[in-house]
């Protein structure tokens, strides 16, 4: 009896654990790890586009965890017709710029300030059923 009760409750846990993480809500990262999750955390509930889109954005932050300079996009792979592509390279810079600045202490802004991040944003597209 007492198994399944331990094991509902982490279910709950885990089915709140997205909700709970908002980078807004969440403490200052502290390591990269941190910041990964905080980055994680707000990216999880943004549009993915179409199945086997995928595009790379890089970008610089600053010491405060704003973004240095504009992000630029170093890898595309992109299904669909043009408008189609273009909507998805646009909901990843919304999607990237929504996300920033990221809370960060300033130990972490200190180690962070001027270094180059990248990000992959899309889906793979499902395999085909032989």
């Amino acid at each position: 009896m007492r198994p399944r009760r331990m094991l509902a409750a982490s279910c709950v846990l885990v089915a709140l654990l997205p909700a709970i993480a908002r980078p807004q809500d969440a403490r200052p990262a502290d390591t990269l790890m941190d910041m990964r999750r905080q980055f994680g955390a707000c990216l999880g509930d943004k549009p993915l586009g179409p199945p086997g889109s995928r595009v790379t954005i890089a970008f610089m932050v600053k010491r405060d965890g704003s973004i240095f300079g504009k992000p630029r996009i170093t890898y595309s792979h992109l299904e669909g017709d043009a408008e189609t592509r273009s909507r998805f390279l646009g909901d990843a810079e919304r999607a990237i710029n929504s996300c920033l600045p990221l809370k960060v202490t300033p130990a972490l802004g200190a180690a962070i300030a001027g270094r180059m991040f990248s990000i992959t944003l899309g889906r793979e597209k499902p395999e085909r059923a032989i």
